[in-house]
């Protein structure tokens, strides 16, 4: 035990003032004497005769008043670290204004020391205090943007995602084929529409219940050539019984055909789509930029992922061979119901031609339909109707989804009244070939002049 000790406050009390644990130090406003005396020259770094060493009086307490601590318990002694020396608190080695002077920096002690903070010193993996455990936490506007950015890039993924399941589902044909005489292209584009009679897809129950029939291959039930130009959009229907020249072409057999007049039907049926693209430019003059067809089972498709068509009957329809069987006024008709009202003919005072004015009709309020935003933006309509509808249409090789919608938005144009709706002119619907059956005959004057306007993309004259 060091004797010069001995008699001092506290007893074991920290010797160098300030942060004893026992007592108060020595040192003024301590509580102690006013002079501390020197320590003995053996102990003292200064040198003999130099005042003991003095701790700087703690930041935040007032003078004279003792620290807080367990009586007779010594506190650990801070170091010499860089923001204290001996002498006066604030003072390096020397008085102030000294050379020599040290800057005062606030002292770091250890645990419920001074400067020390709460909890003890800030070590890694130790704790933290709130403003830092703040500064680690994402801002709330970052938040947002980058939830907006995923929504963004998860919408793309499923718009492009879909754009290729779609397509996937077209069935494309070589069916536009160059040939020698071909016409050449005109301005705006035209699309071949046909329907045909193929049960393709159908069970024998459904053949029934649509009353279809049980017939192989297909035939055309209906063809139409859709101008889209500049100087509005026209629906043209073709008869299917119209007496035009057929090109030579090569059967199903592989041997070649040679050219012969019939009804235009009858290219549809030996040669598909391919031969009646021809047939159909060879006597307009027309040159086809888009073929579609699609069949019974195809067409009841579309008709029911959409939900109906709503379509306005001028008079009762009842048909056995359709079976079709609706009451006058206002409705939405199903697949089914739709098939038979584009088929049925023999209510009508001119059977084929009333048929095509009800096929006009009806694709028109199909389109406008099926182009909806409520068809569109609705994935429980939207995604039944690519299913159905293009699983089942056939298109030429060029055609892909955009050229599709662009079809879809004529179509509904033309039912809207920003187009209109014709047939190709005819100057005998009962024509009597010399095989002695009956075809429809062009009126080629006037035919001429609507094929005309479809090549130049002017205005199609109003001519019956």
């Amino acid at each position: 035990m060091n004797t010069w000790q001995e008699g001092r406050p506290g007893g074991g009390g920290n010797p160098y003032g300030g942060n004893g644990g026992g007592g108060a130090a020595y040192g003024p406003g301590s509580g102690g004497p006013a002079a501390e005396p020197p320590l003995p020259a053996g102990l003292n770094p200064r040198g003999p005769g130099a005042p003991a060493p003095r701790q700087p009086q703690p930041q935040g307490r007032p003078q004279g008043q003792p620290q807080q601590g367990r009586p007779g318990q010594p506190q650990q002694t801070p170091g010499y670290g860089p923001a204290q020396g001996y002498g006066q608190p604030g003072q390096g080695y020397g008085q102030p204004g000294q050379p020599g002077a040290r800057p005062s920096v606030p002292a770091q002690g250890g645990p419920g020391g001074p400067g020390s903070a709460p909890g003890g010193p800030i070590t890694p993996g130790g704790p933290q205090s709130p403003a830092t455990a703040r500064s680690g936490r994402w801002p709330r506007r970052r938040i947002v943007k980058w939830s907006v950015f995923g929504v963004l890039i998860a919408l793309m993924v499923t718009t492009v995602s879909t754009w290729f399941w779609a397509d996937s589902k077209l069935n494309h044909e070589s069916v536009l084929a160059d040939y020698p005489g071909r016409p050449a292209a005109g301005k705006g584009t035209n699309w071949l529409i046909v329907g045909s009679d193929s049960r393709n897809g159908l069970s024998d129950s459904q053949e029934e219940d649509l009353h279809t029939g049980h017939a192989g291959g297909k035939r055309s039930d209906s063809m139409m050539i859709l101008h889209v130009g500049d100087n509005g959009n026209t629906l043209m229907s073709i008869p299917r019984d119209s007496w035009v020249p057929i090109p030579e072409h090569t059967g199903e057999n592989g041997k070649p055909v040679k050219a012969t007049t019939s009804k235009i039907n009858s290219a549809f049926a030996s040669g598909g789509g391919k031969l009646l693209a021809q047939t159909v430019e060879t006597n307009t003059g027309i040159r086809i930029d888009h073929y579609a067809e699609i069949g019974f089972a195809g067409f009841v498709g579309i008709v029911d992922s959409v939900g109906g068509v709503d379509m306005c009957i001028e008079q009762d329809v009842q048909d056995k061979d359709s079976g079709l069987d609706l009451k006058a006024g206002c409705q939405s008709l199903n697949g089914t119901q739709a098939l038979a009202f584009v088929r049925q003919r023999h209510q009508m005072a001119d059977q084929d031609l009333g048929r095509m004015r009800n096929q006009q009709k009806f694709l028109g309020a199909l389109a406008k339909q099926a182009a909806s935003p409520a068809t569109v933006l609705n994935p429980f309509t939207f995604y039944p109707l690519v299913s159905s509808g293009l699983g089942t249409l056939i298109v030429d090789d060029d055609a892909g989804l955009t050229d599709l919608g662009s079809l879809f938005l004529a179509m509904k144009d033309v039912n809207g009244g920003s187009g209109k709706s014709i047939t190709v002119p005819i100057a005998n619907p009962d024509f009597k070939t010399n095989t002695g059956e009956s075809a429809v005959k062009w009126d080629t004057a006037k035919a001429k002049q609507v094929f005309d306007a479809f090549k130049n993309d002017t205005a199609v004259p109003d001519v019956k």
